[in-house]
């Protein structure tokens, strides 16, 4: 069992260091769904209202609109998806064609190609409407 299935709020939140990421979600369970079944990714105290997520040593967090209702961000965010227009986020090492093979295509922004960069990558919409990558390199 994983420590962010025990550990406590306050525990956490002074554990955290560097890059933080959170998501704000209409629907955290969706959105934590989607990020474990189509990039395979581990999901830990999942609730109706929160998440934390990993992806190797990475962790970010997912939130409900609810628990930012006194945060002036959420007024900022629009009614309508999608939520993260402009926003896009690499998940270095997930292979991009078994990530599509996994999504709903109508969600496929991308498809899997190679990059002149040195990776292969595609772009999946999350049902928030923000943009994943899954990448590996060639």
């Amino acid at each position: 069992m994983s420590e962010f299935e025990t550990i406590a709020a306050d525990a956490f939140g002074r554990s955290l260091r560097g890059l933080g990421v959170n998501l704000l979600c209409r629907d955290v369970g969706a959105m934590a769904g989607f990020l474990r079944e189509v990039f395979g990714l581990q999901v830990h105290r999942l609730s109706a209202d929160f998440a934390i997520v990993q992806h190797g040593e990475v962790i970010f967090q997912l939130h409900s609109d609810g628990t930012f209702g006194a945060h002036p961000l959420l007024g900022m965010v629009p009614e309508a998806a999608p939520r993260g227009g402009g926003a896009q986020f690499y998940l270095f090492g997930v292979d991009p064609d078994a990530a599509v093979s996994r999504a709903d295509p109508d969600t496929v922004l991308e498809a899997p190609r190679d990059k002149p960069h040195g990776l292969r990558e595609a772009t999946i919409l999350s049902p928030e409407g923000y943009a994943f990558s899954p990448a590996r390199a060639l």
